[in-house]
């Protein structure tokens, strides 16, 4: 099977957020990709033992998910608990999974400090956000892993159709 695709689970409408909500992406492109066994679900933090629901955690300090793989940076819940092994774990799960299943492409949630993969939160749990990618987003791109938005889903489609 080529062109496997990697995908949020949230955005499959599974309910795994960390406020135990989904976010269902509704697509033809999706529909027609699952029923032909393209979608590979992951949710990076439920893979690392992390529960549903749990506090909302973000990149501390306006760094990025580059920054928290280079040992730079820290994820903390607004409890102000590090959970930055969780979300290595995490990022290296969905590397391990993307790579055994062979996803050359992933489409994973923006915002979060896991998928985000153009914006994130700036650390201060203000809602401000900053240009930047998660953890999981930052370890697949380094992987190699073609890494598209919820909202780049038309650009998902003529990368796959290439």
């Amino acid at each position: 099977m080529q062109n496997r695709i990697l995908v949020s689970a949230c955005l499959m409408g599974h309910a795994v957020r960390y406020d135990g909500q989904a976010k269902p992406l509704l697509h033809p492109a999706i529909e027609r990709w699952w029923a032909e066994g393209r979608l590979v679900t992951i949710c990076p933090e439920m893979s690392a033992g992390m529960q549903v629901p749990r506090p909302p955690a973000e990149i501390a300090n306006g760094a990025s998910g580059e920054d928290v793989l280079a040992g730079k940076a820290r994820v903390v819940e607004s409890t102000g608990a590090d959970v930055t092994e969780e979300f290595m774990q995490a990022a290296e799960n969905a590397v391990t999974l993307a790579s055994q299943a062979g996803c050359r492409y992933a489409l994973l949630i923006e915002g979060s400090p896991s998928c985000g993969s153009d914006f994130i939160y700036d650390g201060t749990f203000s809602r401000r956000k900053q240009a930047g990618s998660g953890v999981t987003a930052a370890a697949l791109k380094a992987a190699g892993v073609e890494v598209f938005s919820d909202r780049e889903i038309e650009r998902l489609i003529e990368r796959v159709s290439d």
